[in-house]
């Protein structure tokens, strides 16, 4: 099979034997593969370099979603596109939750995400309430069900403050036994006065000392805002500096960090690199959400500085987050698309190493996986070909694409049907 394969995910060893990346980054080569492995890795020769080959990935990481509350956006929609209104949605659909409905959720966003070429997921879960256990049964279940073809992991989203209570210390056993994350949400409205932050500090210990005696990773919602610039973050990276704790720690969205001051915001970075923080990036939700002005397009469009963590050294991925949910009505669980909305929206270049990587090897790095998405011999053999043979070419339309999973090429989708808002062709 040939094909166009980024230079960030080959093998780095085979830099010396032939293999050579043009101009956009990517090198032609000859891929052979059996038993769901990659047996021998070609490269071509100069002239069949130039002709007209498919642009590859290995399958991307989807590294921060909410399979619970997916696809349920045209039930209980927030057309104002505020927080409080989301959250006020939220609230009235988390009330009423199923197993059957967040079974059916979860089985179509794997489902999609399995057929747009997604391997890994990472999903917060609302862990506190009447929607808790329906979501967490379904999600469970879910989990083994996929579990031959994707990774499922799962956080559990819980008010900070409830870590200290012995519910907190119950709910964090379970997560444990099922081999899950803790979590919570980190961000203003801060408390003002040394004993407001000294609750926060608790709170935060509390959950770095259940997630270290359970041996859980850690993925916060810290700093979803427009407001109070980098606050939570500072807290986490300086609490985790004190002490340090032997815990996996993800900040996601951390999106007023990126409000600091350049010195101060770079000054930031380097204390979460120092402290082995990985960062969530999640510019859908997030552009969607923050910096809105009544009657008027707004100027601040807070996000995690992705440039300042990844020059510091920060583990930095970008996700999708909220999808047709009250929090973004958007997205369908599509790397690709995420990967072509990223490179505006965050002026990233995919040709270069650090514009592909939140999406493939650093996602990867982020959720801990066993493969970090390079292709080398002995590797899984497993692809996507995309119908565009360059980068200006994947990002002026939606590509067609192909999945090959452990050898194996998945089914194309059903044909698409006419829609029935269109008159008929003819």
């Amino acid at each position: 099979m040939e094909l166009r394969l980024p230079r960030g995910l080959l093998d780095p060893r085979l830099g010396g034997a032939g293999f050579r990346a043009d101009a956009d980054g990517l090198v032609s080569l000859s891929i052979a593969f059996e038993a769901g492995r990659i047996t021998a890795i070609s490269p071509l020769p100069a002239q069949a370099a130039a002709a007209s080959l498919p642009l590859a990935f290995t399958p991307l990481i989807e590294p921060h979603a909410h399979l619970d509350k997916a696809f349920s956006a045209a039930a209980f929609p927030n057309r104002e596109g505020t927080m409080a209104a989301a959250f006020a949605a939220n609230q009235r659909e988390y009330a009423q939750r199923s197993v059957e409905q967040v079974a059916e959720r979860a089985e179509r966003a794997l489902e999609r995400a399995w057929r747009n070429g997604v391997r890994a997921i990472r999903s917060h879960i609302d862990s506190v309430g009447a929607g808790a256990e329906p979501s967490w049964e379904a999600l469970l279940a879910a989990r083994e069900r996929w579990r031959e073809r994707l990774e499922l992991q799962l956080v559990a989203l819980a008010p900070m403050a409830h870590w200290l209570t012995a519910e907190g210390q119950s709910l964090a056993r379970r997560v444990a036994a099922g081999q899950g994350l803790l979590g919570g949400v980190i961000g203003p409205p801060y408390g003002q006065g040394a004993a407001s932050r000294s609750a926060d500090r608790e709170a935060l210990l509390a959950l770095l000392d259940l997630a270290e005696r359970h041996g859980c990773g850690v993925d916060l919602h810290v700093d979803e805002a427009d407001s109070c610039p980098g606050e939570g973050v500072a807290m986490v990276a300086q609490l985790v500096l004190e002490q340090r704790r032997a815990v996996a720690i993800t900040c996601s969205h951390a999106s007023s960090m990126a409000l600091l001051p350049q010195r101060n915001c770079d000054r930031l970075a380097d204390r979460l690199a120092a402290a082995n923080i990985a960062v969530v990036a999640l510019p859908n939700t997030n552009f969607w959400l923050l910096g809105r002005r009544p009657g008027r397009t707004p100027w601040r469009r807070p996000l995690a500085p992705i440039r300042s963590l990844q020059q510091a050294g920060v583990r930095l991925a970008i996700g999708g987050d909220n999808v047709q949910d009250p929090w973004y009505p958007g997205g369908d669980f599509d790397p690709i698309e995420l990967l072509r909305w990223s490179a505006p929206l965050c002026q990233l270049m995919p040709w270069q190493r650090l514009g592909l990587a939140p999406f493939s090897t650093a996602a990867a790095a982020v959720l801990e996986l066993a493969w970090d998405g390079v292709v080398r011999l002995g590797a899984p053999a497993d692809l996507v070909l995309l119908g565009a043979g360059s980068w200006g070419e994947l990002l002026a339309r939606p590509p067609q694409r192909r999945v090959l999973r452990q050898g194996v090429w998945l089914p194309p989708p059903e044909a698409e049907k006419p829609s029935p808002l269109l008159p008929p062709h003819g």
